[in-house]
């Protein structure tokens, strides 16, 4: 016998199923969102859109958007997390078909590279325009969405048996990570290396290697 203070089974179910439905229609309204900012930027190559261009392309309202999120900002950083997240799944899929642990790591560096590298071709404003930006601006919200990439890369050290015993992974993992990346994105320059850029090989050597003879 349930006491006068319990709600009664049935209004438990009705308020849970009121929930996921209303639950459900705000993960549609941010995808909605979500989707047509990503239009607009593959259209105009840029993150220079406004709000309203957001709103009128998802054909919502305004107040819904500031319901979902508090301004462009917001928008861009969800967009960059939701990118992120597509990478670390493509390089998970990459290093799954790999058998070899070490393999695996460097399979990983490698694609990262050059997933990172600058390509006009490609559109990517969220990391050329908007990432550097929010570099300086909002590291924590940085680190945040690098969360992903980071616990793989943790993963994949944590598997290597030839990782050091002095080395912690996970710093380990965000170092090499950091580097890979820092060096793709500085490699279109227009100085005496354009002729003979590094590899993705050349970037995994290094960071497997280091550059002492050991």
């Amino acid at each position: 016998m349930t006491s006068p203070s319990e709600e009664p089974a049935w209004k438990q179910r009705a308020v849970e199923r009121s929930l996921r439905t209303a639950k459900l229609r705000a993960e549609q309204r941010v995808q909605r969102f979500l989707d047509a900012a990503q239009a607009i930027m593959t259209e105009k190559g840029g993150t220079d859109f406004t709000v309203q261009e957001v709103v009128d392309r998802s054909r919502q309202s305004l107040r819904s958007f500031y319901l979902q999120f508090d301004g462009k900002h917001e928008l861009l950083l969800a967009l960059f997390e939701d990118a992120l997240v597509r990478t670390t799944d493509q390089l998970r899929a990459a290093a799954d078909a790999k058998a070899d642990p070490l393999e695996r790591l460097q399979v990983t560096v490698e694609l990262l590279f050059e997933l990172s590298r600058p390509d006009p071709a490609a559109q990517r404003p969220l990391f050329t325009d908007f990432a550097p930006q929010l570099l300086v601006t909002h590291p924590a919200q940085v680190k945040v969405a690098h969360a992903p990439l980071l616990a793989l890369f943790t993963e994949l050290m944590e598997q290597a048996d030839q990782l050091r015993s002095d080395a912690n992974p996970r710093r380990t993992a965000a170092m090499v990570m950091q580097t890979v990346m820092i060096i793709a994105q500085s490699t279109g320059g227009t100085d005496e290396e354009t002729a003979h850029p590094l590899t993705a090989t050349e970037v995994w050597n290094f960071c497997a290697h280091g550059f002492t003879n050991d």
